[in-house]
């Protein structure tokens, strides 16, 4: 028995030790590093290394409901409107030997129901609608920026905080090509070529309009040229800015006095603009004031923002275009118009403020344009809003805003008679949640 035993424990001995040389001859298998997310605090708060990379990225978003009243008019119009939106940010950010190379994409999808904020249908009937967008995509590398992004007409830097509409160009996203120059002590310019399309006041459809010489724009043949000059420091900002529109008419016309028919020349439309914005921290901090005016001839466009037909009020409803063919002399004519806008925002307490806003806009025409259907008119708004952020990212907002639209002279209604002048208000609430 005991020489069994010996064998036995003799041969799983042995096995051990061959087992262990065999082993002991394999290569070790090292486990895969891990890459733990850095966080990049270059930039501000948010940003994390891409693994791998040198590029800090920032993901963030909004969330924000909008609750709509507009006095209705007939039985027909929505009173109440209501809109949520969503959007998602991505922005990537690195250190390069030319500067910083930046790249944005921000996505928005929009829903909205009822007249105030959505479409009519074809009996003037409010509708729901979800309005999908890529609302800025660019690249900056150094001083230039490449994509859709805020236009630089506007000063974007303004400590402007209205929900509704006032009449100049409140930073609109346009596609553009630009380059920035830095001076050095808060001082910059830019030269920038912009999407016309985006600029465009027509006032009537595209295939055609209350006469036959209403202004149909051809194709674009030269893009906006903007230019501005801008200052930054510790008590706000200025600046001062231009842009060329091309207008170039689809209409074949006769000229009075003709007997053939004619493109009438292209014309180039201009705006002007300047604004600044101060901080008054003496006041209470964050409390700021800024003030904004624009003139323009034959780009009234970048009065109004852009992409609308006419401005409304009540039951009144004008054209408005940046120029029309003059029925007599076959050329265009050109719209002109200045606008002054401002507001002051107020802390009542850190979680507390408060805005007061308003604008006054002025357009004007040449005689021959009341046989188009245009009419000289001017415009005001005034308004104000109340806003809680009880934690830091979420906000409730209230707002009013009161217009009054009046023509030079009076505009025909639909059913026969006509207005002199008119007025409406709306009222906002607002929900709205940034990460």
């Amino acid at each position: 028995m005991k020489l069994i035993q010996s064998i036995l424990f003799g041969s799983v001995a042995g096995l051990a030790a061959v087992a262990g040389v065999q082993a002991a001859d394999l290569p070790a298998k090292k486990a895969a590093p891990v890459e733990y997310v850095r966080v990049c605090t270059t930039y501000g708060e948010g940003f994390f290394y891409i693994p791998g990379t040198e590029t800090c990225l920032r993901v963030g978003g909004r969330v924000r409901a909008d609750y709509l009243y507009a006095e209705p008019l007939t039985r027909r119009d929505d009173a109440i409107g209501f809109r949520a939106r969503g959007r998602v940010q991505l922005d990537a950010r690195t250190a390069t030997a030319y500067g910083l190379l930046r790249s944005v994409v921000r996505m928005e999808i929009t829903r909205s129901s009822g007249a105030p904020f959505g479409s009519v249908n074809s009996a003037g009937i409010g509708t729901i609608s979800t309005n999908p967008e890529i609302a800025q995509a660019f690249i900056q590398f150094g001083g230039l920026t490449a994509g859709r992004v805020t236009t630089f007409f506007d000063n974007g830097d303004l400590p402007t905080e209205h929900f509704g509409t006032l009449r100049f160009s409140d930073a609109p996203d346009v596609a553009l090509l630009a380059y920035t120059f830095t001076f050095g002590n808060g001082f910059s310019a830019t030269l920038s070529i912009e999407d016309g399309l985006e600029r465009r006041d027509n006032g009537f459809p595209d295939v055609g309009g209350p006469a036959a010489t209403a202004l149909r724009y051809g194709g674009q043949r030269a893009p906006d040229l903007v230019a501005n000059l801008k200052y930054d420091g510790t008590w706000g900002s200025a600046q001062l800015s231009g842009a060329v529109h091309q207008i170039r008419s689809a209409n074949l016309v006769t000229p009075f006095g003709t007997t053939f028919a004619t493109f009438p020349d292209t014309e180039y439309g201009f705006a002007v603009q300047g604004n600044v914005g101060v901080n008054l921290p003496m006041i209470a901090p964050g409390d700021a004031l800024w003030l904004n005016a624009a003139y323009a001839n034959g780009a009234l466009g970048y009065i109004t923002g852009g992409s609308t037909d006419g401005l409304s009020a009540g039951i009144l409803n004008v054209l408005l275009a940046d120029a029309y063919v003059n029925p007599i002399s076959g050329s265009i004519s050109m719209g002109r118009g200045w606008s002054v806008a401002g507001g002051l925002r107020h802390f009542w307490a850190p979680t507390v403020r408060q805005s007061v806003f308003g604008s006054y806009a002025r357009f004007d025409y040449t005689a021959a344009a009341d046989l188009v259907g245009l009419t000289d008119f001017n415009e005001w708004r005034v308004g104000t809003n109340v806003i809680w952020q009880p934690v830091s990212g979420l906000e409730f907002g209230a707002e009013v805003i009161y217009v009054r639209l009046d023509p030079r002279s009076r505009v025909a209604l639909p059913d026969g008679s006509s207005i002199g002048s008119d007025s409406a208000w709306e009222g906002r609430l607002r929900v709205q949640r940034d990460f």
